[in-house]
């Protein structure tokens, strides 16, 4: 099942630039971000904080493979299953602006100031939850966001993903909002730092490595796209307004949860 997909309303340009959100748009894993105020409110202990620090760094070091991301997932949605919606939502409703703005890359932000000064429409496709996507999908100004979803029943998690945005979804998902929007993909651009999201950057025609991981340099380098390094994260908080409290929380979810499947795959490469 495809995804719902967030939209800002604007029409269409006709042309659209694809944006990762992990080491593309901001400087660390958008799960990792949030493990401290979910450890504050109780919903994961002190030692999945440690590890998902020690799963950051092994991340911002050699990425994940599919293999990896897929493991992920099946934890993810074991450990979320039962958690209060509403929980969930308050907690990233209060710590969305201090916890993510000082993380956006400045690169990334002239980059989404140039394809807007364009008349091209933001995309953001990320494997975190549409809970956490979409509210920083709308700090940095993107036209859509396109995220996992996960199923919900009478106010709490039931474990089950509804949409899983990554691997090949992604480009699933892209093809899908460029025959929704009217997109051309072979004019439209798209950005990622990881070989897993190698089916998004085949799917249009102008696709760039960013901070890329070792498979997908090497896969840039034989393919002549190119390659950008983004490395300074700047404070957005002076420049975009913070959108309201019920724009967000009427966004919130699975993003909350995430910060535990990254302590597991931290958990994961320390055994092996």
């Amino acid at each position: 099942m495809l995804p719902a997909v967030s939209s800002s309303g604007l029409d269409s340009s006709g042309v659209a630039a694809f944006f990762d959100l992990d080491k593309t748009i901001i400087a660390k894993s958008s799960a990792f971000v949030f493990s401290r105020a979910f450890f504050q409110e109780g919903l994961i202990n002190r030692r999945a904080v440690l590890k998902s620090a020690y799963a950051q760094f092994m991340y911002l070091l050699a990425g994940a493979d599919a293999e990896q991301m897929e493991r992920m997932r099946a934890h993810i949605t074991a450990q979320c299953t039962g958690w209060d919606v509403a929980q969930v939502t308050a907690i990233v409703e209060e710590t969305l602006h201090d916890v993510v703005d000082p993380l956006v890359y400045a690169e990334a932000t002239e980059l989404i100031d140039a394809h807007h000064q364009r008349g091209e429409d933001i995309v953001v496709v990320s494997s975190s939850g549409a809970e956490v996507v979409q509210p920083i999908a709308q700090m940095i100004g993107a036209t859509h966001a396109v995220a996992t979803r996960m199923v919900t029943h009478e106010g709490r998690y039931t474990g089950v993903v509804e949409f899983y945005c990554a691997g090949e979804n992604k480009a699933l998902a892209a093809r899908q909002l460029a025959e929704e929007q009217g997109y051309d993909l072979q004019r439209c651009h798209a950005y990622s730092d990881s070989i897993t999201d190698l089916p998004l950057l085949e799917a249009v025609g102008h696709p760039t490595a960013v901070n890329p991981d070792r498979a997908l340099r090497r896969e840039a380098l034989q393919r002549g796209w190119p390659v950008l390094t983004f490395s300074n994260p700047v404070s957005l908080r002076t420049r975009i307004p913070a959108p309201s409290g019920a724009q967000i929380a009427a966004a919130v979810g699975l993003g909350a949860v995430a910060a535990a499947g990254v302590a597991w795959y931290g958990l994961r490469r320390r055994q092996r």
